[in-house]
């Protein structure tokens, strides 16, 4: 409702009438003027692109790498009607999603998340050792992870191509697509599992694994990979928009697709690697910011049932045992599934294929 300027308009009978009480009436006009003008703009439905918590609320700060981005529209609110039903306070969001290794250096950089859900461990780790996160964020349920997947192959309808397995994406012709590893966890998942893949088919030729064979394999798809987007998000974008013919991508995004009535099948590679997403919250920004206790009931509000029920109608494998108990046969456990430590751990990981001579830029130089 518009305020009423009737008052304003007539000055008060005890103020002098002269050229003074002329320009007090004059300012409160103006003035109210804005304040009408201000209310105009509250009103029009436009939300601010920060949201601003209320007096007595809490603001809790989301910085994610952008899988996650649909399963949080649900979840939040969740969190919020449970926190309001603990505390009377109400959560206010201010979310930020971006590929993961992006979403990491900017929150090194100076973006002041309170809590991160990234990619993969070794986002976290630079987070960690940049001296931002303090506290032993791993000692959370299954060390820190709130989610699972697997990297899988997506085709168009029907599988017209007849992908199989990786070796399929080696054949002349057959357009892959996956993320950059520079800046996308996803696409260093896609990478650990082709080049684990290799690992794994070596060891099954010569009775264990050779790197230099893994290296070839890698190479062999990447030569027909199509682009380099900047995220998974973006990637499979690309893939709905008609890009390619393979997708690399989680099986929780393909889930997601297939979920809203898109019509892809999911290629379930004989070996290829579990995918492990961490959540922690940052101890330097929520102690400035005040926000422990309501980032530490987040943190714990991920890991427990109604979230991790959630995080798998969206495709994401829990990591709560009894959730996953009642997934029954919804998820196909590949035969020769490893994990980030048939590859040494991240450390080796990191400096094995991603260091600046590592196997991945070795294999984009073409050397």
């Amino acid at each position: 409702m518009k305020p009423e300027l009737k008052h304003v308009l007539q000055p008060d009978n005890r103020r002098s009438a002269g050229p003074w009480g002329k320009a007090q009436a004059l300012i409160a006009v103006l003035i109210t003027l804005v304040m009408v003008v201000a209310a105009g703009c509250s009103d029009n439905g436009e939300p601010a692109k920060t949201p601003v918590a209320e007096k007595g609320d809490v603001t809790l700060v989301i910085g994610a790498y952008s899988v996650v981005k649909d399963v949080f529209a649900d979840l939040l609110p969740e969190f919020k009607k449970e926190w309001k039903e603990r505390t009377g306070q109400t959560v206010v969001f201010q979310e930020s999603y971006e590929a993961s290794g992006t979403q990491a250096r900017s929150i090194i950089g100076g973006f002041e998340a309170d809590v991160t859900l990234l990619a993969m461990e070794g986002d976290m780790d630079k987070i960690e050792k940049a001296g931002m996160i303090t506290h032993d964020w791993k000692a959370a349920g299954a060390e820190g992870m709130v989610t699972r997947s697997i990297a899988v192959l997506g085709t168009r309808a029907g599988n017209p191509l007849g992908i199989q397995d990786w070796t399929d994406l080696t054949k002349p012709g057959v357009k892959v697509l996956y993320p950059n590893p520079k800046t996308s966890g996803g696409a260093q998942w896609d990478i650990n599992a082709i080049y684990g893949a290799g690992l794994k088919e070596s060891e099954r030729r010569s009775g264990k694994p050779d790197p230099e064979y893994a290296k070839r394999f890698l190479a062999s798809v990447h030569e027909n990979v199509e682009s380099l987007d900047k995220s998974g998000r973006a990637s499979m974008a690309a893939f709905e928009y008609g890009v390619g013919d393979v997708i690399v991508t989680y099986e929780n995004e393909l889930l997601a697709r297939i979920r809203q009535g898109i019509d892809y099948n999911i290629v379930i590679p004989e070996d290829t690697i579990l995918i492990e997403n961490p959540a922690a919250l940052i101890d330097r920004n929520v102690d400035k910011h005040g926000s422990r206790e309501v980032a530490e009931a987040f943190i714990e509000f991920l890991h427990g049932e109604k979230a991790q029920m959630l995080f798998m109608d969206y495709g994401f494998r829990p990591v709560n045992e009894k959730v996953m108990a009642m997934a029954g046969e919804r998820f196909t456990e590949p035969k020769g599934l490893f994990d980030i430590h048939y590859l040494g751990g991240w450390d080796e990981v990191r400096s094995r294929l991603y260091s600046p001579r590592g196997v991945w830029y070795q294999v984009l130089a073409g050397i």
